[in-house]
């Protein structure tokens, strides 16, 4: 099993920044992909952003040149760093990881972009 737990998230102005963080713990594989997924109300999960153990990197268009995305492997950690925030990227944002054998949710931390 693998335990992700985040944190981060909160309430931010348009035009704000917030650092989103994530760390996982249990059955870690040293290959797999650590990213993060929004969900607004009424809407589906979406990506935002996704890196592999290799340091490869993949944005959404949504945030691309906003967002920035990046990991410790030695503290299983990945970081979210979003800049220039929107109202539409009012969200709950998702800590995933994927390996080879399963793939796991963090619980979630709410983001609200408002003034």
């Amino acid at each position: 099993q693998v335990q992700l737990v985040e944190s981060g998230g909160g309430l931010v102005q348009p035009g704000g920044s917030l650092r989103l963080s994530c760390v996982a713990s249990g059955s870690i594989f040293s290959i797999n992909v650590m990213g993060w997924y929004r969900q607004a109300p009424g809407k589906q999960r979406e990506l935002v952003a996704t890196i592999t153990s290799g340091k490869i990197i993949n944005y959404a268009d949504s945030v691309k040149g906003r967002c920035t995305i990046s990991r410790d492997n030695a503290k299983n950690t990945v970081l979210l760093q979003m800049n220039s925030l929107k109202p539409e990227d009012t969200a709950v944002y998702y800590c995933n990881l994927a390996h080879s054998h399963g793939v796991y949710w963090g619980q979630g931390t709410q983001v609200t972009v408002s003034s």
